[in-house]
């Protein structure tokens, strides 16, 4: 069966990269399910040739992934939390945002944005389709609809006329298997004169800085502007102005409105920014093609590091346990006998194993007791926020390893 591009229904046959079988990389186990049978899906990424669309294959419905067990809790970062607040004051400065506006996000999450606009008395509306998550958003005094967002939902919301001044998503385009429905609901929901804002990774930093561990089933699409700027216009919408950020190792945010909206001008950074993917090759077959050795050479100097360093007697830990860690783990074969143990701030993590290589989840107190040599950051994107965090550890002499875009120590 030959697979179709989610967005122009092109044949895709040019593979990006294969990180081979691997679990759900938010699916952390229990401990007392340890020994039950763990589903593994192909994790294969293709470009498509027409439109350039970096792209997984959907193995599992959006309703399992996102289900009631989701761990990811947007909160348990202090650095994306302040990320959020920035966000709040420059679009409500920029937007002239207020009590008479309405502000709705697009997988809200745990309320970890829009608790900052209803501080200030902005009106808001959180979808967001994991239960748990939406539970807390409600405790922080978010209206939050449990549903997956689409055409369907816009509908709905449209005809209760609560249409959007501001939309807003965060690391959610890339989640969406369905981004046809996904944008088509995003242009009836926006008010005539409304803006989008969407942040997502940037795959031309991917590409450069060797990301291939933000590579995992949650994230069905890979992103690049001159390619959602084809999606967004394809369903009457226009991207008129965009951010660089240096959010999870280099992030687009992309300013939308109605293609009929003139009162926003098209700005130089979408010129500039498009002219520099082209200049990079984002739309050619020959920068897909050579991602994949990349991954394959990190992987080789990541297990060197770490046989190496077990072969010396050193003690060896992880930080974090994010989805990207258990695309890198899973994909280079590192179990506990390399690492002992990983660590988290999020209780929804701590006394679970780790997807498929069932490295044991512990509180972050864990790593004072056990005084490790070295120390591998998973969210490689917070380094400086851990490292930070982890200062203590340097009295025993600890070092610290970042293993994207390749192996470096730290000391």
């Amino acid at each position: 069966m030959s697979l179709k591009c989610r967005f122009c229904n092109e044949e895709l046959t040019q593979s990006f990269c294969d990180l081979g079988m691997s679990p759900l990389s938010n699916a952390n186990v229990r401990p007392e399910k340890a020994n039950q049978m763990e589903p593994f899906y192909p994790l294969h990424a293709y470009v498509c040739n027409s439109c350039w669309l970096v792209q997984l294959d959907s193995f599992e419905a959006p309703d399992h992934i996102f289900d009631d067990q989701y761990t990811y809790f947007s909160s348990y970062s202090d650095s994306w939390l302040a990320h959020a607040k920035s966000y709040v004051k420059t679009m409500s400065d920029r937007w002239k945002l207020d009590s008479a506006s309405h502000v709705v996000e697009i997988a809200s999450n745990d309320g970890y944005l829009l608790q900052y606009f209803v501080e200030q008395g902005t009106p808001v509306l959180g979808i967001e389709p994991t239960a748990n998550t939406a539970a807390v958003a409600r405790e922080k005094n978010v209206p939050t609809l449990e549903k997956f967002f689409g055409v369907e939902t816009a509908n709905a919301l449209a005809a209760e006329g609560k249409h959007a001044d501001l939309l807003l998503g965060n690391n959610v385009l890339a989640h969406v298997p369905d981004l046809n429905d996904f944008v088509g609901g995003m242009k009836v929901l926006l008010k005539s004169d409304g803006v989008i804002t969407m942040e997502f990774p940037h795959l031309l930093q991917q590409i450069r800085n060797n990301q291939f561990d933000t590579i995992y089933h949650e994230h069905f699409s890979y992103l690049s502007f001159i390619t959602v700027e084809q999606i967004f216009a394809a369903h009457g919408l226009t991207l008129f102005d965009v951010d660089e950020l240096p959010t999870h190792g280099g992030s687009l945010r992309i300013y939308g409105r109605h293609a009929a909206d003139q009162s926003k001008p098209v700005t130089q950074a979408v010129v500039a920014l498009k002219a520099k993917e082209i200049e990079a090759g984002l739309n050619g077959a020959d920068v897909y093609s050579a991602f994949a050795e990349q991954v394959r050479e990190t992987k080789r100097g990541l297990l060197e590091f770490l046989i190496e360093a077990k072969r010396s007697g050193k003690i060896i830990v992880g930080y974090g346990a994010p989805a990207k860690g258990n695309t890198l783990l899973n994909y280079c074969g590192v179990r506990v006998d390399f690492i002992d143990y990983t660590v988290d701030r999020s209780p929804h993590k701590q006394g679970t194993l780790l997807p498929g290589t069932h490295i044991p989840v512990l509180h972050p107190d864990r790593i004072a007791e056990t005084k490790p040599d070295y120390i591998l950051i998973l969210p490689w994107n917070l380094k400086d926020e851990l490292i930070g965090q982890l200062a203590y550890a340097r009295e025993w002499g600890a070092k610290f390893v970042l293993p994207i875009p390749q192996v470096e120590v730290i000391d």
